[in-house]
C-alpha cells in the first residue's frame, strides 16, 4: 500500500467517526506506525479562557497513537492513556505526530507530540501523550 493509500484509507476511518469529522481532523501523513494529523481551530473547541479545550487535546493525542497502531496491526482500542499539557494550546491550527513506540500480538504502545501552528506556520509544542492499546 502506497503512502497516498495509507493516508486516503486513515481519512476515510476518520470521517466515519461523528465525532472526528465535527473536530476536523485531516490526516496529513502517514507510514507503518507513523501517522500526522492536523485541525483547524474552531470556537466551539475552546475552553473558558480562550485555549483548545483539553478534551479536544486528548482527543488528537488518542486518534493520533490509534491510526499510528492501525497502520502497523489493523483495529485497535484504547486500554490507557495520558496527557501532560505543557503549554496553553493558543493557535489557528494544531498538529500531532504520533507513533508506535512497540508492537505486540495483544498490546500496542504509542506516543504523540501536539504542536499548536501560529497564523505563519510556526509550531510550538503544547502537549504530549501516551497510549496503550489492545489490539481489536
Amino acid at each position: 500500500m502506497t503512502n497516498d493509500e495509507l493516508v486516503a484509507g486513515l481519512q476515510r476511518l476518520s470521517d466515519s467517526a461523528s465525532f472526528n469529522r465535527w473536530a476536523g481532523f485531516e490526516v496529513l501523513a502517514a507510514d507503518p506506525g507513523r501517522v500526522e494529523l492536523r485541525m483547524v481551530q474552531k470556537e466551539d473547541g475552546k475552553q473558558y479562557a480562550g485555549f483548545l479545550h483539553a478534551g479536544l487535546i486528548g482527543a488528537l493525542i488518542d486518534t493520533a497513537c490509534g491510526f499510528a497502531a492501525y497502520t502497523q496491526v489493523g483495529a485497535v482500542l484504547a486500554s490507557h492513556f495520558s496527557v501532560s499539557c505543557m503549554a496553553p494550546a493558543v493557535g489557528e491550527a494544531f498538529y500531532c505526530k504520533g507513533q508506535v513506540v512497540k508492537s505486540g500480538k495483544r498490546q500496542v504502545f504509542a506516543r504523540a507530540e501536539l504542536f499548536a501552528e501560529d497564523k505563519d506556520g510556526r509550531r510550538k509544542l503544547v502537549a504530549t501523550g501516551e497510549t496503550i492499546l489492545m489490539v481489536a
